[in-house]
């Protein structure tokens, strides 16, 4: 592992979990906030072949991480979730 491959005092690496698999993401903000940004406006061209709609969770998914109130909507979604496969 490189010095640059280390994350600094304070600093975490920021991992993404889906269907049981761990992503890691990049440590720059503004390089994870591009990357959801751009994943939701490529899922709003979901019609077209390869890009699908599935990107838009995916895109909010990543901007959850960043931004407070994206993150509080995928955590009452979470809730509700768990609620409804109970009943």
């Amino acid at each position: 592992m490189d010095q640059q491959d280390r994350p600094e005092a304070g600093e975490t690496q920021r991992k993404i979990e889906i269907f049981g698999r761990e992503f890691s993401m990049p440590r720059s903000r503004a390089l994870r906030i591009a990357i959801g940004v751009l994943l939701i406006i490529l899922g709003c061209l979901g019609f077209l072949p390869v890009l699908g709609f599935w990107m838009i969770p995916l895109g909010l998914l990543v901007l959850s991480y960043e931004f407070h109130w994206i993150r509080r909507q995928r955590r009452r979604f979470a809730v509700w979730w768990q609620r409804r496969r109970r009943t």
